[in-house]
C-alpha cells in the first residue's frame, strides 16, 4: 500500500457539492446519507474518495471505507479526526449507532457497548463510565422511595391539553411521576422552551406536587437523532430506536429511580408512533431481562371536536397566527407563552442549536 490517504474536513452547509462523492461511496457500501450530518472527515487517495465518517450533534454516523482500504487503520484515523472536530465544538461525549456486524470495529476504536437490537442496530459510546455515571446521578438526585413510581417521556412541541391530561392521569395512579423532556434541539420549539413549558404546565395542575420534571438524559434515544442511513424503512428505524431506548430504560435508567410504571398516550393519528407503543409493551413487559418488568399504560388521547389534540395541530395554528383557536388545545401556561412569542413576531420555527 502507498502512503496513507490524505484527510480533509467537509462542512455540509458550506460545501454541499462535496457530498456527491460521499453519497456515492456510501451507496457502494449499501448505505444512505442522513440529512442531519454537519460535517464529514474524508480520506482521499489522489482524486479518489476512499473513506468518510460523519458527525451529527454528538453522534458519529455515515461511515464507509472502500474495500481496497480496509485493514490498514483508516477507520482509526477518521475517528481520531472526527473526535477532534467534535471537541472543537464542545462535544466530548460521542455515540455510535451501527450495524451489529460493526460492533467490534468501534470497540477497537475505544467505544463501549450499551445495547443491541439483534440483527438491526447496536449502540456504543466513547466512554466506559457514561451510563453508570448518569445512573448514579439519577439515584442521587431523582430517586424517591415509593411503592409506585411512574415515568412519562415527552417531546411536548409544545405542551398541549393532551400532554396535560396524560401527566395528570399518570400522577393520579402513582406515588411520584417523573416527566422527562426530550432534550434534542430538533423541533419547532427549542429544548429550553419545551422544558419550561412542561415545567410550568405540570406545576399548574392539582397533582403538581407529585410530579418531578427534568431534562431527558443522553440515553433517552430520540428518533430525531436516530440514524436511518443503514436501515431499510421507517418501521425498522422505529423498532431500532425503540429497542435501544427501552432496553436502556428497563435495564439502567428505570431501576436507578425505582420506576414501576411507564405512561404514554395512544396514537390514533400515527401508525409509526403507535408502533413505538407496541415496542414499549414488548421491551418493558415481555422481553426476557434480569431487571423487573415495568408496566406500560396507554392513556387515551384527549379530543377537541372531531380530532385528537396534537402538538402538530397546535403548531399549524400558531404558524398561521390563529391564536384564538388555541385556547381549547393548550393549557393557560402554554397559551400565555405562545401569545407572548407571537407578539414578538416569531411564529416560525426556532433556529436549531446543535449540541
Amino acid at each position: 500500500m502507498d502512503a496513507a490517504p490524505a484527510l480533509s474536513v467537509v462542512s455540509v452547509a458550506h460545501d454541499p457539492d462535496a457530498l456527491v462523492p460521499v453519497r456515492a461511496l456510501l451507496a457502494e457500501q449499501g448505505l444512505g446519507l442522513d440529512d442531519d450530518v454537519e460535517l464529514f472527515v474524508t480520506a482521499h487517495r489522489g482524486e479518489d474518495l476512499v473513506g468518510c465518517m460523519g458527525l451529527a450533534g454528538n453522534v458519529v454516523k455515515c461511515s464507509a471505507i472502500s474495500d481496497d482500504e480496509r485493514g490498514f487503520g483508516l477507520s482509526a484515523r477518521l475517528m481520531q479526526e472526527v473526535t477532534y472536530q467534535a471537541l472543537d465544538r464542545g462535544r466530548s461525549h460521542l455515540f455510535v449507532y451501527t450495524k451489529p456486524t460493526n460492533r467490534r470495529v468501534f470497540e477497537s476504536l475505544g467505544f463501549t457497548f450499551l445495547a443491541e437490537v439483534p440483527g438491526t442496530v447496536v449502540l456504543l459510546e466513547n466512554t466506559p463510565f457514561g451510563l453508570a455515571r448518569t445512573c448514579r446521578q439519577l439515584r442521587r438526585h431523582d430517586y424517591v422511595p415509593a411503592t409506585r413510581v411512574g415515568v412519562a417521556v415527552l417531546n411536548a412541541n409544545p405542551f398541549t391539553r393532551g400532554h396535560e391530561y396524560l401527566v395528570r392521569t399518570a400522577a393520579q395512579n402513582v406515588d411520584v411521576l417523573h416527566v422527562w423532556v426530550v432534550s434534542e434541539d430538533a423541533s419547532m420549539f427549542s429544548a429550553d422552551e419545551r422544558f419550561e413549558l412542561v415545567r410550568a404546565g405540570c406545576a399548574a395542575v392539582p397533582e403538581g406536587d407529585r410530579i418531578r420534571v427534568r431534562r431527558g438524559t443522553d440515553y433517552t434515544v430520540s428518533r430525531a437523532t436516530f440514524p436511518s442511513y443503514f436501515l431499510g424503512d421507517e418501521a425498522e428505524i422505529v423498532r431500532g430506536a425503540a429497542g435501544l431506548d427501552l432496553q436502556l430504560f428497563r435495564e439502567h435508567l428505570g431501576p436507578a429511580i425505582g420506576a414501576t410504571d411507564r405512561f404514554v398516550g395512544t396514537e390514533p393519528l400515527s401508525p409509526i408512533t403507535n408502533l413505538y407503543n407496541q415496542e414499549m409493551h414488548h421491551w418493558l413487559e415481555e422481553a426476557a431481562s434480569a431487571s423487573p418488568t415495568i408496566r406500560v399504560h396507554e392513556i387515551e388521547r384527549v379530543a377537541v371536536g372531531d380530532a385528537p389534540v396534537s402538538a402538530s395541530r397546535v403548531r399549524a395554528l400558531f404558524a398561521a397566527g390563529r391564536l384564538d383557536e388555541l385556547d381549547a388545545l393548550v393549557p393557560p401556561t402554554t397559551l400565555a407563552y405562545l401569545r407572548a412569542r407571537a407578539h414578538t413576531g416569531q411564529t416560525s420555527p426556532t433556529p436549531s442549536v446543535k449540541k
